[in-house]
């Protein structure tokens, strides 16, 4: 902790104001840490990496599409494949996939467009036996859908029928019995349902015959330009010794004019010609709150009047940081993400950018359904990044500037509860 300055301090050697250096980390630029009395605290090194930045005398761009050279003996099957992100990533690590299943039709044409050699049963998951594959296999991969419980949905979980296919992901893992299972969600799960949603996963997975534990990666410190987090919960197979590794925070990020670099042309949706003029008014890095008051009620409505930020409103993206979460779609309301310079959303080649796929990986189906399969997807470099975590848990050899561990959840005696970084209620008779 000896490099780490103080607000104030931090603040006077880069030259910047506190207010700035509250505002980087706030918008993700910079990760805090805390002190023994619970203040903040920063690494010198790194605030002077973001000045740079943003001053444009750091001219390095970091973006690149991250693909180990070599390859290794350990195998997947990949569940909920979509689009394809974490099982490329995955297997530009470093990964051979065994298995994809994915049920719908443009993704499935996605995958057999830009990887026909991979073994892809395009069918319903609940009809998919996966007895065959017991013991045969290192690793169950899967991101169960997560609209059920993403803040932006109506959070349903397992009363939405999209919630309950944890259930087949849980069913391949009994199946299969691999080393190592992954589930995959979005960060609103760990308090859907007050805990009680996530508690059930755990304890099905622990009874299964699995250790588990689960963090929430953020992806701008994982070589991915943009702002998006994801639950990731880990299981290892009782009778392996062997650590739970999640990758570490790199200290820097990449923003979004590294990542548009060169980016080819590509078809895109445009803003209708009312809401265009409306967002030629908010700079780059601005919101609603940069519009003159009347538009601002005329063009939010009744949610001028509610509480809350609202800043996803008439919101334009600014180059020097990473993107905020993409979405389903590029112009919601509520979730705008307006391109930093252009009054328009982003392309469809852009959001693959900022999702961290190659160029030449192509997206199938009208454009609606594309930008919906990227926004869907984990970014492809967190996805390798995950797959180097899995690699070194196999291999239980591993370095800790690298790699991060985490402690799996305990049950308590009575197995009601599990005790962890978040005290969370296990409901009974649901599986």
């Amino acid at each position: 902790m000896d490099n780490l300055l103080t607000v104030s301090d931090a603040a006077e050697l880069v030259g910047v104001s506190t207010d700035t250096i509250r505002r980087w980390e706030k918008v993700g630029l910079l990760k805090s840490h805390r002190s023994e009395h619970n203040y903040r605290l920063f690494n010198f090194e790194e605030i002077q990496r973001v000045r740079n930045k943003i001053n444009g005398s750091d001219q390095i761009n970091n973006y690149k599409i991250l693909k180990s050279n070599k390859t290794t003996k350990y195998t997947t099957i990949e569940l909920f494949t979509g689009a394809g992100g974490t099982a490329l990533g995955l297997e530009n690590a470093g990964l051979k996939h065994l298995l994809n299943v994915e049920f719908d039709k443009d993704a499935i044409n996605t995958i057999k467009n830009n990887k026909p050699e991979w073994n892809l049963i395009g069918n319903d998951i609940s009809e998919v036996d996966f007895n065959s594959w017991k013991n045969k296999v290192d690793v169950v991969e899967g991101g169960f859908p997560c609209q059920s419980f993403s803040y932006a949905g109506k959070g349903k979980g397992f009363g939405d029928t999209r919630g309950t296919l944890f259930f087949e992901f849980a069913r391949c893992v009994k199946e299969t019995m691999p080393k190592i299972a992954i589930g995959e969600n979005v960060k609103g799960l760990l308090r859907h349902d007050n805990g009680k949603t996530l508690s059930t996963m755990v304890k099905k997975l622990q009874d299964i015959g699995y250790k588990v534990g689960y963090k929430v990666l953020r992806s701008q410190y994982h070589d991915v330009p943009q702002k998006r987090e994801r639950l990731i919960i880990i299981g290892i197979r009782n009778d392996l010794n062997i650590p739970m590794l999640v990758p570490r925070e790199k200290d820097y990020y990449i923003s979004i004019k590294e990542a548009l670099k060169n980016v080819p042309l590509s078809k895109g949706q445009n803003y209708p010609e009312k809401k265009r003029k409306v967002l030629d008014l908010v700079p780059p890095g601005g919101c609603w709150r940069n519009l003159p008051l009347d538009i601002q009620r005329e063009y939010m409505g009744a949610s001028f009047y509610l509480g809350g930020g609202k800043t996803g409103m008439a919101r334009r993206l600014s180059f020097d940081e990473p993107s905020l979460t993409l979405t389903c779609s590029p112009a919601q309301k509520q979730t705008e993400r307006c391109h930093p310079v252009e009054t328009r959303p982003f392309t469809v080649r852009e959001y693959a950018r900022i999702q961290t796929f190659p160029d030449d990986w192509e997206f199938c189906g009208s454009l609606t359904s594309q930008y919906k399969q990227i926004g869907n997807a984990v970014p492809v470099n967190l996805g390798f990044h995950i797959g180097e975590a899995i690699i070194a848990m196999l291999q239980n050899k591993y370095d800790l500037n690298d790699m991060e561990i985490i402690e799996p959840v305990i049950l308590e005696n009575n197995e009601n509860h599990i005790l962890s970084n978040n005290f969370l209620y296990v409901q009974e008779n649901i599986f």
